[in-house]
């Protein structure tokens, strides 16, 4: 056994044993499979009314409307016969974090074995008590069936005209009797930094019409920033009470953005020794002629939600806590509050709600603690609602990355293939782990930052290595976690092997790949967007472009995308048209399908060209969307998506295509301008003044 896997086995299997042992560590998410006994516990009937309790949370996928098809597909009956409630901790037993794509692929099945078996008990007379799981080959669920009833139709949008109608669905929207508002107030800092409140206006305070108290409170502590809690009958009074206190800081440290660039820039971390972390090993020769050298550096980058996070927090009489929260795992949130609060996790219940855009970045405990806490000391069901200039200083953000590609050619193969880059964590994030932990998970690595580093392409020897590093600024899951971020880097170096061999890059890509999946995905992008070749660069007013790229996701779903950009002579770009092929296995609901599909291909062309999260101060400074821009609805080109489906078992959708759509889009400006774009977001003066 190599001594890495080894510690990978031993080390991980330890912090499992030793998390709960120590009061030190934080909490940390629990992972159950679903399974169809699990499963049993989502869908009942009575009195002829059908029930299901979604095991997952709705972030915007409509997945609540896949699962319900899978129910009624399953169980044989009318749309309007089965009710779907969204979950709390105390209405089903614990399930996974809704993340990476998963919802379709792990819970499919399980619900479909439940629902088969309720079908066959009350087809059999059975009314009443509990009925035992009784699983069956894949090949007898309906859900799989060649004729099917609502898999792959089209079937109304559940909560749909509530949303359009502005139904009660967020946190947000929860009103409770008595209810005031709270907020937390934190020095202008990063979490990161030890940081305190010293003095404050108490009596200006007071004096604000709506104020209700302020406190005090050791437990509103996030990371290193204590924070001052402030009540108001009002949201709006919040403002100008937090503007009448004053609050002075202590603070210790800062750091600007050249110390985040420095800590991640990959030439640093080679200089100073190996790379700790491998992903393919194979033995490269240090002195290698190299064909293709590149390096890229991408940013931090933000989740952008458009609903900023927001929790009502109420207890009873019994001290018994209820929470309502758009969060991605509910169960976490309450094994948090409990333990911060000394409760027992039987007495606090969160209750999920609709989430207005997570993208990975609702995954920790945060608003919902400090309603809670506040809650607490004012006696009175609180909400907190974070306002965007906290989503960005104090949630979690991409980790910026720095690459280094390197490839040898042998007749107009891949030889040799090395790639190294430097991160900052994702699952092992610092907005949880203190660093003493976080240093210890370093010699297992971060999955998360391996995430789509692992090459999709034939070569006689492949290196991919990482450094890990902490820096003072949260960062944590992010839209695919590191696939986005790693298969632009490959894709684009990839493109450049093709350029260098005179070869066409969709044939070159063909040459070398092994997963037919994935030819057939490349393949399908070629055809319906009319490859004939990446279109040639001519003295016209604006240049023209035609870029592809292609990958696989966890293994398991695959994509391919082509994009045409037009660049002017002062180097504005716009996408003009974004061609994908996806394959994610059977399909439930192919208009949802399709829709992950269109945010992914927005999600990579803001990757390339407006994603950035500004540091200035010690802190992130972006406080609105203008300070940290997403794609608009002028930035969106029209998109054509081909879906692939087959019998095969479902796969992720929801992060898929995010593999290949940067990629495209970067190679499409390489091919318009001559220019390889290196540095994300491209800046357009950097890239006429490159074509200079």
């Amino acid at each position: 056994m190599k001594r890495r896997t080894f510690l990978k086995g031993g080390l991980a299997a330890g912090l499992v044993v030793a998390l709960p042992a120590c009061s030190l560590i934080p909490v940390t998410p629990k992972r159950p499979q679903p399974t169809a006994e699990a499963a049993m516990g989502w869908v009942s009937c009575a009195d002829g009314q059908y029930q299901l309790i979604l095991p997952r949370i709705e972030i915007g996928q409509n997945i609540a409307t896949a699962i319900k098809q899978i129910a009624c597909e399953e169980l044989g009956i009318e749309w309007d016969e089965l009710s779907l409630d969204f979950h709390s901790t105390a209405t089903i037993d614990q399930v996974k974090s809704t993340v990476g794509s998963e919802s379709i692929k792990d819970f499919a099945v399980p619900l479909a074995q439940a629902c088969a078996t309720l079908r066959d008990a009350i087809a059999a007379g059975r009314s009443t008590g509990e009925i035992g799981l009784v699983e069956r080959p894949l090949s007898d669920l309906r859900i799989f069936a060649a004729a099917p009833r609502y898999i792959g139709r089209r079937p109304p949008l559940e909560q749909g005209q509530d949303i359009v109608r502005g139904q009660s669905l967020y946190a947000a929207d929860i009103r409770r009797e008595n209810m005031i508002y709270g907020r937390v107030l934190r020095a202008p800092v990063s979490p990161e930094l030890p940081s305190q409140p010293v003095r404050w206006d108490m009596d200006a305070a007071r004096a604000v019409p709506g104020f209700v108290d302020i406190v005090d409170d050791p437990s509103l502590k996030q990371a290193q920033s204590k924070g001052l809690g402030i009540l108001a009958k009002t949201p709006s009074t919040l403002d100008r009470i937090a503007d009448a206190l004053n609050v002075q800081w202590d603070i210790d440290g800062t750091f600007e953005q050249h110390d985040i660039d420095n800590a991640v820039d990959i030439e640093r971390r080679l200089n100073s020794g190996r790379l700790a972390n491998t992903i393919q090993s194979d033995s490269i020769e240090d002195d290698s002629r190299w064909d293709v050298d590149l390096r890229f550096d991408i940013p931090l980058g933000a989740h952008g939600p458009i609903e900023p996070r927001a929790a009502v927090a109420e207890f009873d009489q019994s001290g018994a806590l209820t929470v309502w929260a758009g969060v991605q795992d509910v169960f976490f949130v309450r094994d948090t509050i409990a333990r911060a609060l000394s409760l027992d996790s039987r007495d606090v219940d969160v209750k999920s709600r609709r989430v207005g855009g997570a993208f990975g970045g609702k995954t920790m405990c945060t608003v919902e603690l400090e309603a809670a806490l506040l809650a607490r000391a004012a006696g009175h069901p609180v909400k907190v609602q974070w306002t965007r200039a906290q989503e960005y200083r104090q949630g979690f953000h991409r980790p910026p990355s720095s690459h280094r590609i390197r490839a040898t050619l042998k007749e107009d193969r891949l030889d040799s293939w090395w790639h190294g880059f430097a991160s900052s964590h994702i699952l092992f994030s610092n907005a949880v782990l203190p660093e003493w932990m976080q240093q210890i998970t370093d010699f297992i690595g971060d999955p998360g930052v391996a995430r789509g580093a692992d090459m999709p392409y034939r070569a006689k020897n492949r290196r991919t290595e990482f450094d890990l590093v902490r820096i003072p600024v949260f960062t944590g899951p992010w839209r695919g976690l590191g696939a986005g971020p790693n298969m632009l880097a490959i894709e684009s170096a990839i493109d450049e092997c093709a350029i260098k061999t005179n070869a066409d890059p969709v044939a070159f890509r063909r040459s070398h790949i092994e997963d037919p999946r994935l030819a057939d995905v490349l393949n399908s992008v070629a055809e319906i967007s009319n490859w004939q070749g990446a279109k040639p660069t001519e003295d016209t007013p604006t240049y023209q472009g035609r870029g592809v790229a292609c990958g696989i996701y966890k293994e398991t779903s695959y994509a391919a995308v082509v994009a045409d950009v037009s660049i002017s002579r002062d180097g504005n770009i716009q996408v003009t048209h974004l061609w994908c092929a996806h394959d994610c296995g059977h399909i439930i609901n192919p208009d949802q399908v399709r829709a992950q599909c269109e945010g992914n291909l927005v999600w990579g062309l803001g990757m390339v060209l407006s994603d950035q999260l500004p540091v200035e101060n010690a802190r992130v400074a972006a406080e609105t969307f203008a300070d940290a821009p997403i794609p608009r609805l002028e930035d969106v080109s029209p998109m054509t998506i081909e879906l692939i489906s087959n019998r095969l078992p479902p796969t992720g959708a929801g992060e898929t295509a995010i593999v290949a759509a940067s990629g495209a889009i970067a190679n499409a400006v390489r091919n318009a301008t001559g220019v390889r774009p290196t540095r994300f977001p491209i800046d357009p003066k950097e890239l006429v003044r490159s074509q200079a």
